[in-house]
Order: C-alpha cells, then sequence, then structure tokens
C-alpha cells in the first residue's frame, strides 16, 4: 500500500473524530479539536485525490468514515444496537474493499514518494 493509500485512511479515521465532534463539542477546545481534525482530514483526502482517482478516493474516505462513526456513536454514546445497522456497515466495507481491490494500479505509479 503506498503513502496516498495511507492518507485516505488516516483522512476516514480523523472524520470519524470531527463528525462526532460536531455534535458533541461543547466548549473551546472541543471546537477546535473538532476544527482542526476536519482540516487535517479533508487537506489528506485532498493530496491522495490528485494522485489516485478522485471517485474511489471519496466513496472510501465517506464509507470508511461513515461505518466509524456509526460504530463510535454506538460504542461511545449511547446509539441503540441494531443487527441491521451492523449489518449495512458490513456490506458498506465490503463495497468499499472491493472499490479499493478494482482500482487501476496505473494511476498509482509515480505514486510511491
Amino acid at each position: 500500500m503506498n503513502q496516498n493509500w495511507i492518507k485516505v485512511f488516516v483522512a476516514a479515521f480523523l472524520e470519524v473524530f470531527w463528525v462526532i465532534g460536531l455534535a458533541h463539542a461543547y466548549d473551546f477546545w472541543t471546537w477546535t479539536g473538532t476544527i482542526i481534525a476536519l482540516i487535517i482530514s479533508n487537506y489528506l483526502m485532498i493530496t491522495a485525490a490528485q494522485v489516485l482517482p478522485a471517485g474511489t478516493v471519496y466513496a472510501i474516505f465517506v464509507g470508511l468514515g461513515t461505518a466509524g462513526t456509526v460504530i463510535s456513536e454506538i460504542l461511545f454514546f449511547g446509539e441503540p444496537f441494531k443487527w441491521a445497522k451492523i449489518l449495512l456497515i458490513g456490506l458498506l466495507l465490503m463495497g468499499v474493499m472491493g472499490l479499493k481491490l478494482v482500482t487501476d494500479n496505473k494511476s498509482e505509479e509515480g505514486a510511491e514518494s
């Protein structure tokens, strides 16, 4: 996996924090952390999309961010657990992995920097 795909996964990880921050921030510091996570997350996604296929990058970014946010809300914030949600998240993650697997590697040539 090259550096640009790592950027996408880190961006998706940070997306979970800023999305949760939008719902749960309550003071200057939590809002500051939310805004910093938002800026870094989008910067990483945009820089990766300049080298990798933009549609695939965005789909993976949003898919992983969505799955992470829903799971975090269930684990840490009292969102009701429903098997249907878990099944749908599983399907979403299978689609994300499928997109990564079928992405043409030609778009990654020279992206090892």
